[in-house]
């Protein structure tokens, strides 16, 4: 009986608070919708892949042990690409309009899985752009490794392309407002039923059977004015109709 009473409480103080759960819900779902939609920066991305070669011996074979050392090289060339040697050459190439901290920071490499193949993935506000730097920065690492390694194991497998209607990666709107949607509406219960606890205003019977712990046993209810008034005219009415036939 107890969980009954206490469930059907929690539901009646959603009901009594619906009104500001439903505003609140929509308000902060909106927002999101303005900000994801209007005042965030749409950034694109895009990709150039590498291969880091494998060598042939004598016989011409592949030799399994150059392959396994071609994959652990990777990760010092993941090192490599996001380093000043290679930056500050990616940045003279774009006549400066990127300095290598800020290319350090929209530029991310990494192995495609277990492969040979090395990923330059650039994340720029214009697409066009950041297909331009994943090519240059691919460019200037194949034509510097060959100094920096003493190797020349390194081949553009496939360059960025700038598609015809590129999508941005982020923000993502429906994604932003559905979160806003969930997290506003767990708030918004959590402040109806924070409300109802801080408020101590005896509204009923029942809240004064649980602060005083003794029975009901009668109310008072509420007359209006109106109420006075319409009990005067019908007595009034019912005197006077007295009156007359006592006198006839």
């Amino acid at each position: 009986m107890e969980e009954t009473i206490s469930l059907k409480e929690l539901f009646q103080t959603i009901k009594k608070r619906l009104w500001l759960i439903v505003l609140l819900t929509v308000l902060a779902t909106t927002a999101s919708g303005v900000v994801s939609y209007f005042l965030l920066t749409p950034i694109y991305q895009s990709s150039a892949q590498l291969l880091v070669n494998q060598s042939q011996n004598e016989q011409g074979t592949v030799d399994v042990n150059q392959i396994r050392s071609n994959v652990e090289i990777i990760s010092t060339y993941n090192v490599i690409i996001k380093s000043p040697a290679i930056l500050d050459k990616v940045s003279q190439e774009l006549n400066g309009q990127e300095t290598a901290s800020s290319l350090n920071s929209i530029i991310s490499v990494g192995p495609e899985g277990t492969s040979q193949i090395l990923k330059i993935t650039v994340e720029h506000p214009d697409p066009a752009q950041a297909a331009n730097i994943a090519n240059i920065t691919a460019e200037v690492f194949q034509d510097e490794v060959t100094t920096l390694m003493n190797v020349d194991n390194v081949t553009i497998l496939s360059p960025a392309q700038l598609g015809e209607n590129p999508s941005p990666i982020k923000p993502q709107p429906v994604l932003n407002m559905a979160i806003a949607f969930v997290v506003g509406l767990m708030a918004c219960v959590g402040l109806a039923f924070l409300l109802e606890f801080l408020d101590n205003t005896v509204k009923n019977e029942q809240d004064v059977e649980k602060l005083l712990e003794l029975p009901v046993l009668g109310s008072i209810t509420v007359i209006e004015d109106k109420d006075i008034q319409e009990a005067m005219q019908r007595n009034q009415l019912k005197a006077r109709t007295r009156g007359e036939t006592v006198g006839s």
